[in-house]
């Protein structure tokens, strides 16, 4: 890893911590495509990066949710038995996911990442907000059934699981944004410890892994990208309490839309350099 990429991961660290506590995600829309371009760099096969990142971005996003769920619970704003009970229901499934990941082909995996995270930003941005005064769905079972879907996905994509957490929070489960923001990254705390044990679990031995990978996960980029990434949550969730819930979505949706197109390889098929 050279001194390029050092510098790339902790800049990339120091913005996911920031944007992953404002939006309430676990921040792997950013981190995988650095992570993934870096890795390429560094030759390695395209199957072994994408999941490599994948791997990376759970060990990351399990203390950067804490940081951020800390401010966010002082705040008030978590819904915490939606939380224990959804982040219980995503441990499962985001263990399943991870394992079914580690056995399917880097690039198929690249593009679905894509693929979502797009039509994930699209829901958001044509659905109809539900009525404010309307409260939000409290059928436990629902939020368990939803859980599981959320964190398959997760797992299988390396993600936190917010960039499709907070449409089915606000959209379905009828949550204010700010509350979504908040429960969705106390759930992380849960989906990424499953996310964690598949995605080491099924890479051991695994071939062309850079030093200092253990599985699919790479410790010095882990490293790299959680120390400014925690230090950062904190400041996410203190300018999230002071924003507009449009604007908010407004970001949200603006962020996913570019880093899909990014993943799906739009960009580079038109010979964009973004």
């Amino acid at each position: 890893m050279t001194i390029a990429h050092i510098v790339i991961l902790l800049a990339t660290g120091a913005v996911t911590g920031f944007a992953g506590s404002l939006l309430g995600l676990g921040g792997a829309f950013i981190m995988t495509p650095v992570q993934y371009a870096i890795y390429s760099d560094m030759g390695i096969p395209t199957d072994i990066a994408i999941k490599l990142a994948f791997g990376t971005n759970m060990l990351v996003i399990f203390p950067t949710a804490i940081s951020g769920t800390w401010r966010y619970h002082r705040q008030g704003a978590v819904f915490w038995q939606a939380a224990v009970i959804m982040g219980g229901c995503s441990l499962a499934g985001s263990l399943a996911g991870a394992t079914l990941a580690t056995n399917l082909p880097g690039e198929a995996l690249k593009i679905t990442f894509g693929a979502i995270i797009i039509v994930s930003g699209i829901r958001m941005l044509t659905a109809k907000q539900p009525d404010i005064e309307e409260a939000p769905v409290t059928n436990r079972w629902l939020w368990g059934v939803w859980a599981l879907f959320m964190s398959f996905a997760a797992g299988l994509l390396g993600m936190g699981g917010g960039v499709l957490a907070i449409p089915i929070m606000t959209l379905i489960l009828r949550f204010k944004i700010h509350n979504a923001v908040a429960t969705s990254l106390a759930m992380m705390i849960l989906t990424s410890i499953g996310g964690i044990i598949g995605y080491i679990s099924n890479g051991i031995g695994a071939p062309d892994l850079p030093v200092y990978s253990f599985g699919y996960v790479n410790l010095q980029a882990w490293l790299l990208l959680a120390v400014p990434s925690i230090v950062m949550a904190q400041i996410g969730a203190t300018i999230a309490r002071r924003t507009p819930d449009r604007r908010l979505a407004y970001i949200f949706i603006l962020i996913t839309f570019y880093l899909g197109l990014r993943m799906i390889g739009l960009f580079e098929w038109l010979g964009w350099p973004l």
